[in-house]
């Protein structure tokens, strides 16, 4: 954090995750709730996924089909050609305040390491 506040992190991008309960406590999610429910919530998520006849993706029919009919193959050529992202390198936008009070963007170089 003090990279961060300093302007000296190399990063563009720092998610802190700290939902009481974890995903099923976080944003998106009934309010208001109390650790009681979380708990219940956790515990009918769990015993749903557990009760599902199908939980793994590479076992599902139409993947398989959309495999062996379209894409040929996982980590193939046509595959990883749609199915795959890469990091684009850009610059870094901070806002910094000026002697006056209001703020502005600059666009930083990115740091490379």
């Amino acid at each position: 954090m003090e990279q961060i506040e300093k302007g000296e992190s190399p990063y563009a991008f720092i998610e802190v995750m700290t939902c009481p309960g974890g995903c099923l406590g976080g944003g998106g999610q009934p309010i208001p709730t109390t650790m009681e429910i979380r708990k219940k919530r956790t515990e009918s998520i769990y015993a749903e996924d557990a009760n599902k006849p199908l939980r793994k993706s590479h076992e599902n029919p139409n993947v398989k089909v959309l495999y062996s009919e379209f894409l040929i193959e996982p980590l193939g050529e046509m595959s990883h050609h749609l199915l795959h992202t890469s990091y684009q390198q850009r610059g870094l936008f901070v806002w910094k305040t000026n002697g006056n009070g209001k703020e502005k963007k600059e666009l930083k170089t990115p740091i490379h390491g």
